[in-house]
């Protein structure tokens, strides 16, 4: 029996923040999930400046209708980005799914959640501030935590603008291969099932 979203998903958001600065980052794997997405699903992106991003529009797993989006407005200021486009096109907030960094997860490790605070995390905070509501789907991809001492502020900035070691890369492959496989489940039976099949794998 499959268990459908109350409200089925219309947008999937990666965050990150341009430019080539930033690529490949680990504050960046939202884009790279994203980006994986869409080759997987044949779906083309390229700037949207109305919606103040790269957005592009397709057919999913099972025919379903998706739109991708990477906001370009820098990682604390996301939320505009994905509010423009769910004003345009009238989808309601919970339509929504966001993937995202996360320090609080080690290498190798997803969480789906079906809603929640942003942890922490700027880009959640803006997306969160922007669509009035917390109760949207996530998938969050584990970046490990700083080892550094000293200042802790600089040591964390360090840390998820830096990018990942030649051993590290392995796992995020996995992880991204993973998210996808999680954002798939999450549209063709809902948020739930995804929790049970992704929340306890260790790549």
């Amino acid at each position: 029996m499959t268990q459908e979203p109350a409200v089925p998903l219309r947008v999937i958001v990666g965050l990150g923040n341009p430019g080539e600065k930033y690529a490949r980052t680990r504050h960046n794997v939202g884009f790279d999930v994203l980006d994986a997405l869409a080759q997987r699903w044949h779906i083309g992106l390229s700037e949207n400046r109305k919606f103040q991003g790269t957005f592009g529009e397709g057919m999913a797993i099972a025919n379903h209708k998706i739109a991708l989006l990477k906001p370009m407005t820098y990682m604390n200021r996301s939320g505009q980005s994905v509010r423009a486009v769910i004003d345009w096109y009238k989808f309601a907030p919970e339509s929504v799914l966001v993937v995202y960094d996360e320090m609080a997860l080690p290498l190798g490790r997803l969480r789906v959640r079906p809603s929640g605070s942003a942890g922490g995390h700027n880009g959640m905070k803006s997306v969160i501030t922007h669509l009035g509501t917390q109760e949207f789907p996530r998938v969050r991809v584990g970046i490990g935590s700083t080892e550094q001492v000293g200042d802790r502020d600089k040591a964390v900035v360090a840390h998820v603008l830096g990018k990942f070691s030649p051993d590290e890369k392995p796992l995020v492959k996995t992880a991204i291969d993973w998210a996808v496989e999680a954002i798939e489940t999450i549209l063709l039976k809902g948020t739930e099932p995804a929790m049970s099949a992704f929340n306890g794998r260790t790549a």
